[in-house]
């Protein structure tokens, strides 16, 4: 009888929602103690006992980890002010992906292998690496601060034949003067061109300068670098920039004019089509490659046509003022996608799909039917096929968009460590829920209490199938570390649940709003007032922002006698869903808000 109360307790503890979730979270790489804390749970004990139970170890399958890898690599490249641990868990995937890939490039050889004494030559010329035949000679000499003196071609033949096939295509064509690539998500194009650069600058002695839209993605470069140095020739690289011993120097900038000014050497302009002033990012990077030498090398996925990269991509830049050039024609986008092409305006254009990435040989690290089911055919198109989005029919500008995206570093109030990030100033939060598919979102707020000050989005929160009761105790949680006086919560449908859980512990605070044509037009008009005048800022790694206004378009409703904001609701992290999500929590502030002015004074000396 004893035992059964106990299983009974046990039961009635560890409910289905809490199993629900915390298999969620080890999905997603969380580690037990990770869970337990997230989940509350006292022990970590239940969280390896489900997953044996329940088999979640299968889950992951093998051909999934590289994957999986990736986006969390991506997620705490993006995440701000990341704490000791969370930057050694990042050096430690990095490293962990590096030797996924040495893993499956030493499998691939084996199994191509003609004879059991060539595998043995692949699996010698692994350990080679570790142990060159001058190591005992090296280690008497003097140490010399990143020394590469020893590393030799044949080391490097183990990544090579890592790569899959349009990777060595991007690779072949090296030579080109500039190299303009569209990407799809998720390829390794980073992880790429992270070796090549630190290959030609340790045989060639040239510079290599990384330029990323922020510094996070320049941190990802430069951690891939370091842990390959390490990982394959044996290397310990330091130093900002780090200078070889042979006096080539690698730079890690992000796109910040007075950084990047008086470097030269060959340019990596990483996820340009979402660089917030491309012209200027061009300028610069154009000015550092201006040497014959010098090679420029530019990949990105596509963001709007209505971006000034668009016209980069398509070479109506190149165009543009000549009359002679209007007519001139570009390769079609088949022809690029097909090997890539050389064109007019020299830059050598190369398109790799999903598609053209899983007949390359990443048919390992994907399942494009699944994706295909995950995503909305529009948001498949844009990050997976290479598609522009088109948003003339949206009612936002996608420059006025990218303006907003600042380094959220520098708001030396905000401290998102602390017990209370914001201390005591007022927060208002917005709830969308998760509709047919897409993820719940929840954003932070903090509107502006002194003069000069904007509306900016302090953190965000993104919960994908997970209960009422979970994401309803998220919001407790984050209402306790903040002074959180509004919570808008959409609870015209699924999000009601929330709304009720919610009202529990913050009565005052909890907001129901229900969806209709006037009220979803007052809100976004809120919303994009605030765009079109400067008055709302995010963080600038937040690049899924932008598109997520971008969908929000004017359209009539059936009646046809009034006029509503439609938006494709997509399955991508935090698309559309994170628009309303903000639009929910800014619904506090007045139409007639205006915002309050600097006042400045000055003192007249009258003699």
């Amino acid at each position: 009888m004893a035992e059964h109360k106990l299983r009974k307790r046990k039961t009635s503890r560890y409910n289905d929602e809490v199993i629900y979730a915390a298999k969620f979270l080890y999905l997603k790489k969380y580690t037990p103690k990770e869970i337990a804390q997230e989940l509350g749970l006292n022990s970590t004990r239940p969280i390896y006992y489900w997953a044996e139970k329940y088999n979640w170890r299968n889950l992951i399958s093998e051909s999934g980890i590289e994957e999986l890898i990736a986006l969390r690599i991506i997620t705490l490249t993006e995440r701000e002010n990341k704490s000791d641990q969370e930057i050694k868990e990042l050096e430690a995937l990095i490293d962990k992906d590096i030797q996924y890939k040495k893993q499956r490039a030493a499998t691939v050889a084996k199994v191509t292998a003609k004879s059991a004494v060539n595998s043995a030559d692949v699996s010698g010329n692994e350990r080679a690496f570790a142990d060159s035949g001058d190591g005992d000679e090296r280690k008497k000499k003097k140490r010399v601060k990143n020394d590469i003196s020893h590393v030799t071609p044949e080391m490097c033949q183990p990544f090579i034949d890592s790569l899959f096939d349009y990777q060595k295509h991007i690779r072949a064509n090296k030579h080109h003067d500039v190299r303009n690539i569209l990407k799809s998500r998720q390829i390794g194009a980073t992880y790429y061109f992270s070796f090549e650069a630190l290959e030609d600058a340790i045989f060639s002695g040239d510079n290599q300068i990384f330029l990323s839209a922020s510094k996070r993605q320049a941190e990802i470069f430069k951690n891939y670098i370091v842990k390959m140095a390490r990982e394959y020739f044996g290397v310990e690289l330091t130093g900002n920039p780090i200078i070889l011993s042979n006096g080539a120097e690698l730079h890690f900038l992000s796109t910040n004019k007075n950084t990047s000014q008086g470097n030269s050497g060959h340019v990596y302009g990483d996820e340009y089509a979402w660089i917030r002033d491309f012209q200027r990012f061009n300028d610069v990077a154009s000015a550092m490659a201006t040497h014959a030498k010098w090679r420029e090398t530019y990949f990105s996925t596509p963001s709007s046509k209505f971006h000034e990269s668009y016209s980069f991509w398509s070479g109506d830049n190149w165009r543009d003022g000549e009359p002679k050039r209007k007519n001139i024609p570009f390769p079609t986008f088949a022809e690029l996608r097909d090997g890539g092409r050389l064109c007019p305006d020299g830059q050598w254009r190369y398109v790799v799909t999903i598609e053209d990435a899983l007949k390359g040989g990443a048919d390992t690290l994907f399942n494009i039917e699944k994706l295909k089911q995950r995503y909305s055919k529009y948001a498949f198109n844009q990050l997976y096929m290479c598609v522009w989005i088109d948003d003339a029919d949206s009612i936002f500008n996608v420059k006025q968009l990218l303006k907003c995206g600042v380094d959220i570093a520098k708001w030396k109030d905000f401290n998102p460590k602390a017990d209370r990030p914001f201390g005591d100033r007022e927060v208002w939060g917005g709830f969308d829920p998760a509709h047919s598919g897409d993820g719940a979102s929840f954003v932070i707020i903090a509107p502006p209490a002194l003069p000069g000050e904007k509306y900016r989005m302090l953190a965000r929160y993104q919960w994908h199938g997970l209960s009422y009761v979970y994401q309803a105790n998220q919001i407790r949680a984050l209402y306790e570390k903040y002074n959180m006086t509004y919570i808008g919560i959409d609870a015209t449908g699924v999000g009601y649940g929330v709304y009720e859980l919610v009202k529990e512990f913050a009565r005052r605070a909890a907001t129901a709003i229900i969806y209709n044509p006037e009220s979803k037009t007052g809100m976004v008009l809120k919303v994009h007032d605030l765009v079109e005048h400067g008055q709302i800022e995010w963080s600038e790694s937040e690049l899924d922002i932008v598109p997520s206004f971008l969908m929000i378009k004017h359209q009539s409703t059936k009646s046809g006698n009034t006029m509503t904001f439609t938006a494709e609701r997509t399955v991508k992290t935090q698309h559309a869903d994170v628009f309303f999500a903000i639009c929910n929590a800014i619904n506090k502030k007045s139409l007639s808000d205006k915002p309050r002015k600097r006042r400045r004074w000055s003192v007249l000396n009258e003699n």
